[in-house]
């Protein structure tokens, strides 16, 4: 593993993301991430609105553990983020930080009541719905790994996408069973999509998110449903909805699509009125 680690290291590749028309004085994000991640595209979609730059460390999935650990950062999770002297890493705490170093335009009302329900929301879609997507992308792509390809904009690490796909066999394995993303969970993730859907058209209608002005809530929720939209199994269930059109206008562009391949019966759920 450690032999790998090195050879990782020694391969990394760059992608920069510049900021048009938006300059901030010494402030530069260094991101680590993996190819196809939504809570990296979260990520990436804050510091955008913030108009900080940033540049790109594709990685490959949960190879990306002690990868991390060799460039330093203390837990296992993507996106990891340097930046102004720091190490931050999830969703949650890089809004905060985002907030912190560059306070305008806000992830968070100044509102403290409004900042309240933008947290809890924030909360919700990170651990309650992220996971959702995560599992059923392993229960899929486990199944038939060739659209893996398809999320993969660039090669990783020098190998084209196609052959990512043939030989991730064994790190797809691995992710599913460190993603604990079986197929019973699989079965209850697509009982329980309905309603979170709901809920989150439900947040819409109240405004806590969807408004003009976008909020870390809006962009840890809108990744989540974005991608399941590339997944043709799913999408007629999301299609139509407020929770689609809210995805799509925040996440214009997501790579990736995957047919239909999980069991007919896992998707009755999604079916009902």
């Amino acid at each position: 593993m450690l032999a790998l680690t090195h050879l990782l290291l020694a391969r990394t590749q760059l992608y920069t993301k510049g900021m048009p028309g938006v300059t901030i004085a010494a402030m530069h994000a260094k991101v680590y991430g993996i190819p196809g991640s939504h809570p990296v595209r979260t990520g990436l979609l804050m510091l955008e609105r913030k108009g900080i730059p940033y540049d790109l460390i594709d990685m490959p999935s949960v190879l990306c553990r002690p990868y991390l650990r060799a460039v330093g950062f203390p837990g296992p999770t993507v996106p990891a983020v340097k930046l102004d002297g720091r190490k931050v890493q999830t969703t949650r705490g890089l809004s905060r930080v985002l907030d912190e170093v560059e306070p305008d335009p806000p992830l968070f009302p100044r509102d403290q009541e409004a900042r309240r329900q933008v947290e809890d929301t924030e909360r919700w879609g990170d651990e309650v719905l992220q996971p959702v997507p995560r599992r059923l992308s392993y229960a899929a792509l486990t199944r038939d790994r060739s659209p893996l390809a398809s999320f993969l904009e660039r090669p990783l690490f020098d190998v084209p996408p196609k052959a990512v796909a043939v030989t991730a066999g064994p790190i797809m394995a691995l992710g599913k069973r460190v993603n604990k993303a079986s197929d019973a969970t699989a079965r209850a993730d697509l009982e329980a999509l309905p309603g979170m859907l709901d809920h989150v058209d439900a947040l819409i209608a109240e405004g806590v998110i969807g408004g003009a002005e976008p909020n870390a809530a809006d962009f840890q929720i809108a990744t989540s449903v974005r991608l399941m939209l590339n997944f043709d199994d799913l999408a007629p269930a999301i299609i139509g909805r407020p929770a689609a059109e809210h995805a799509q206008r925040l996440v214009a562009h997501y790579p990736g699509n995957v047919p239909p391949v999980l069991p007919l019966e896992w998707l009755e759920p999604l079916r009902r009125p």
